[in-house]
């Protein structure tokens, strides 16, 4: 059962306090704020979903954390989950637990659809709560300023990005091959996304808006849309696929987006923001859904002896799309999967599976990544526990995805996604500004959005 929900005036009120514009000065210091002992303790919003259940679990293993704190919109999966944890509090509005229950917990895991994360986030923060944040980290490109300049005004805090795949060896080899600089200079990066975006079901929707309809049982709908402007359910749209709405998700590329950059930005700090980005596509409009099909460009300005050029290009392909080989180089063969990392080199190419196989091609010959000579062994760890540990305090190489990774691994995903809008268009992105500045129009459309009323994120000035 939920706790006491606050009226809608008292969370005004409380808006008033805590909301857009409040600067971050003010707040008690980490010592201050927080138990120094060895236990950390941890409230989960989002608390099942796709993957909620899965970070809670992960974390409430580890030996020195606690789950004291449940939070979700949907009164079935609160109760399942307090089976796990009877001794946790639970509410179903994240800002009653901020404000009712905030000296109870230390740290946040953050599991909610896109829409909502940088506004629970940003609370977190201004909180003084560590963070453990699902990709793709925001939703709107104004969100990326947003919650950057959150995680900077509080470098005390712990975040981690929900980009659990580097825990496989192949990951981690690709870093060090890419680092290493043995197979020359970067020429272009590659990415196919898989082929989901079209097919229903589990994760995405296939386009079919549906009737109005009531929400599920159970389920508090006003507190799912958070920031978004009202407007009716529609079938299937808030359990999961909401990812294939325009206004709650990001589609299959911001979706896979962090787990398929990832490597290049550990490897590569040269890679900063795209300039300029170019989505293609011939297939449904974009009034409610995001497009499928998507052949994006990205271009990054680099001036790095790392690099062949003064940019490197990221060529995205989605919903069942991939490069040809035989245009790379490669050989005869298939790919290792339907989703896979690309990155052409001057002296050879490597080809990354999500968690594995790591190949090298050079010549059209294929060996295998981890046979690479000088690579160290890789030990085993949980990616999870590592935001633990350092959120303990402790000396741990394994935190490989702070929030300011995260948010790198994350532009890329949403320019491809929202230029969609423009197909064909080049539009240049000056991050500095969060401007297109040669397309007003675009400015006016998918840089930023207007939000509901007390669900605003928290702006740092």
């Amino acid at each position: 059962m939920a706790a006491h929900q606050l009226t809608r005036r008292e969370f005004v009120r409380s808006a008033a306090a805590a909301g857009a514009g409040v600067a971050f000065s003010g707040l008690p210091a980490l010592g201050s704020s927080f138990r120094r002992d060895t236990r950390l303790r941890v409230l989960s919003i989002g608390v099942i979903g796709t993957i909620g259940g899965t970070d809670r679990k992960n974390i409430a293993a580890h030996p020195e954390a606690d789950i004291v704190g449940l939070c979700d919109i949907d009164a079935n999966a609160l109760a399942q989950a307090a089976l796990d944890h009877p001794e946790a509090f639970t509410c179903a509005d994240y800002r009653e637990a901020f404000d009712q229950y905030g000296d109870k917990f230390d740290a946040v895991i953050v599991a909610t659809p896109d829409h909502s994360h940088c506004a629970i986030m940003t609370m977190a923060l201004a909180r003084g709560k560590h963070v453990y944040g699902q990709k793709p980290l925001v939703h709107q490109l104004e969100e990326l300023e947003l919650l950057g300049r959150a995680i900077a005004k509080r470098p005390d805090l712990v975040t981690q990005t929900g980009a659990q795949r580097i825990e496989s060896e192949a990951r981690r080899a690709a870093v060090d091959i890419l680092k290493s600089g043995g197979l020359g200079k970067v020429i272009e990066v590659h990415i196919a996304f898989g082929g989901g975006a079209l097919s229903g079901g589990y994760y995405f929707a296939d386009g079919v808006l549906g009737e109005p309809c009531d929400p599920p049982a159970g389920f508090d709908y006003d507190l799912w849309l958070n920031g978004a402007q009202y407007e009716s359910c529609r079938p299937n749209m808030v359990q999961r696929q909401w990812r294939s709405w325009w206004k709650y998700g990001g589609g299959q590329i911001a979706d896979w987006v962090v787990h398929l950059t990832d490597v290049l930005f550990y490897a590569f700090p040269e890679l900063q923001s795209p300039t300029q980005v170019c989505s293609r596509t011939h297939s449904r409009d974009v009034s409610n859904f995001h497009a499928d099909r998507v052949l994006s460009t990205l271009t990054y300005p680099v001036n790095s002896p790392k690099f062949a050029n003064s940019t490197c290009n990221f060529y995205f392909y989605d919903t069942g799309l991939q490069p040809d080989r035989k245009q790379l180089g490669l050989g005869e063969g298939d790919w290792p999967g339907g989703i896979f990392t690309i990155v052409v080199c001057e002296g050879g190419t490597l080809v990354l599976a999500p968690s594995g196989p790591i190949e090298i091609w050079r010549q059209g010959q294929k060996t295998d990544g981890l046979a690479w000579p000088g690579l160290p062994t890789y030990d085993k760890f949980s990616h999870w526990h590592a935001w633990v540990d350092k959120a303990l305090g402790k000396d741990t190489p394994h935190c490989w995805a702070p929030f300011e990774a995260g948010l790198r691994c994350t532009e890329p995903g949403l320019l491809a996604v929202k230029a969609c809008m423009y197909p064909g268009q080049v539009l240049n992105w000056d991050r500095a500004t969060l401007t297109f500045t040669n397309h007003a129009q675009a400015n006016k459309t998918i840089v930023r959005r207007e939000y509901r009323k007390g669900f605003e994120p928290i702006r740092v000035s």
